[in-house]
């Protein structure tokens, strides 16, 4: 990925894990970056049910044990050895067929000293319920470790067709203590000061969603209208595509493959236009030109915006004003043009037309 390649993008983080290394990665490619966690984990090491349902599985003797999560799977067995149940918990799991939910879980188990007997390569539990549904499940005892909210239609389908299960709560998705980060980031969305929001996981959508809504931010119409929504997989994509939101994923489901696809994604929609003898190129929060970028203020930005949707034509005072954050006058879109050519560089960028506007110049081999 080229060293930055998203300059004059903005782009928000919703993850709380792996968030550092995700807001590091991006600003080496010279996105700005807003960072704004939709969920908080909350580990169950010290929780009764998970104890219980640690001993359960001990007891039970499970013929199957299906893994959904790495960092779930690792946290059982840390808090099983913190109990003194290590070794009578992996003595267990070492007599089932251990299924996994993906590579992750995969490599859990292995660093665990054990053997996954098959993996979902779709990384989705529908693929699970499938194989084991097909396979045949009455009279089997199998334990089901949860991803961050109960398995609920996974669990009975599994009971339906004659199956005992144990459900091991590793851990709990909740919201962040302190909403007020993601509701600005909401209201940022709305008012298309965000080109790019990420998504790591499916309860970090419907939260997100949610906020969204009690905030009454219409952040359906800005993923619709331009801001690109980016998941790292069709499971954390679902609530966004039942609403119909276009998403943007990668062709494997992993954070540096995601990355990528937003840097891939976001100077394509970029607009470029050969002007004055130069290529500018209108980002987000910046304009490039001739591949140096030039940073805007938001009215400087939304002229800009504005006469780039209609190179080469005039475009009046009143339109401009109407395009500007908080609108104004034609006064206020004379200041906002003056700063914008102060901060391009050069007047020849944008041509006055006397009493109907501005336009920007468009060479004829546009």
């Amino acid at each position: 990925m080229t060293e930055g390649a998203l300059a004059g993008f903005t782009v928000a983080v919703t993850a709380e894990r792996r968030r550092s290394e995700m807001t590091a990665l991006l600003e080496r490619r010279g996105a700005r970056v807003v960072s704004a966690p939709a969920i908080t984990i909350v580990p169950l090491i010290d929780d009764e049910a998970l104890r219980a349902a640690t001993e359960a599985c001990i007891g039970l003797e499970p013929h199957l044990v299906v893994a959904t999560t790495g960092f779930g799977f690792r946290g059982w067995l840390e808090a099983a050895e913190g109990w003194g149940l290590g070794e009578p918990l992996r003595e267990s799991l070492r007599g089932a067929r251990i299924i996994a939910r993906g590579p992750k879980p995969c490599g859990a188990i292995r660093a665990a000293g054990l053997t996954e007997d098959w993996a979902a390569k779709t990384e989705a539990s529908e693929e699970v319920l499938e194989r084991l549904l097909s396979d045949g499940v009455a009279g089997q005892r199998i334990v089901v470790q949860e991803h961050g909210e109960p398995q609920t239609e996974f669990v009975n389908a599994l009971r339906a067709a004659g199956a005992a299960v144990v459900e091991v709560p590793v851990y709990r998705w909740a919201l962040p203590p302190d909403v007020a980060p993601v509701r600005r980031l909401t209201e940022q969305v709305a008012a298309g000061l965000i080109d790019a929001v990420t998504f790591t996981s499916a309860p970090a959508v419907k939260a997100f969603l949610q906020i969204a809504g009690e905030a009454g931010a219409d952040v359906g119409r800005a993923f619709q209208g331009g801001t690109l929504a980016a998941c790292v997989g069709p499971v954390t994509a679902a609530p966004l595509a039942e609403r119909g939101i276009p998403v943007v994923m990668p062709e494997r489901y992993r954070l540096g493959a995601l990355i990528k696809t937003v840097t891939d994604e976001l100077p394509r929609r970029a607009v470029k236009l050969r002007v004055a003898g130069s290529i500018l190129e209108v980002r987000g929060h910046a304009a490039l030109i001739d591949g140096v970028p030039h940073a805007l203020a938001p009215a400087a930005m939304a002229i800009l915006s504005s006469l780039a949707a209609r190179p080469g034509a005039v475009v009046s005072k009143d339109q401009l004003a109407a395009a500007l954050p908080r609108g104004n006058d034609g006064h206020a879109v004379d200041v906002a043009v003056a700063r914008l050519r102060a901060a391009l560089g050069s007047g020849k960028h944008i041509e006055t037309v006397i009493k109907r506007g501005y336009r920007l110049r468009v060479d004829e081999a546009a």
